[in-house]
């Protein structure tokens, strides 16, 4: 039979109350245990005494009997100084799922092409400058050919604009 220390939820909905129970690890959380040797209310201020009650000698000879806490209880046993716990790091809590890391992989590739694009907008953009250049170098390098004189095109006449007006006025 292998022992385990563990919350078992009570309260009501939404109002979570939870004792610290030894039970056998096969029986449902909430279940058959063996002996309650505490409380926890987590609704209760961190700071307060009546958060966490614990009996430690009994966690204590429980332990030392082979039964094994959670993770939270082991939280609670080492605040209480009835067992140290290790510290334990997750390397893969931060690291993004498999989808994320795909999207970010497009978004790479799509800033590439763009960075891409731009560089050789910019490099077409040099080279029309520099073709449109060595055109008027060479258009002022070649001899100015003589171009016959350009024709004068006919001054039109002004003529005064009169305003005439008639009278309408019949009687």
């Amino acid at each position: 039979m292998a022992l385990a220390i563990r919350l078992a939820r009570g309260g009501m909905k939404k109002r979570p109350y939870y004792r610290i129970v030894v039970t056998d690890s096969r029986n449902a959380r909430d279940g058959k245990f063996i002996e309650k040797i505490g409380t926890y209310n987590p609704l209760l201020p961190k700071d307060s005494a009546d958060r966490i009650r614990l009996d430690s000698e009994r966690a204590a000879h429980w332990l030392s009997v082979g039964a094994q806490p959670s993770d939270r209880v082991a939280r609670f046993l080492d605040a209480a100084g009835v067992r140290t716990r290790e510290t334990r790091v997750n390397l893969k809590k931060g690291e993004p799922g498999e989808k994320a890391k795909e999207r970010a992989q497009v978004a790479l590739d799509k800033a590439a092409e763009a960075e891409a694009a731009a560089a050789q907008a910019i490099i077409d953009a040099k080279e029309a400058a520099e073709a449109a250049a060595a055109a008027a170098a060479e258009a002022a390098a070649a001899p100015a050919e003589e171009a016959p004189p350009a024709e004068e095109a006919p001054a039109v006449e002004e003529t005064p604009a009169t305003d005439e007006t008639t009278d309408e006025t019949a009687a």
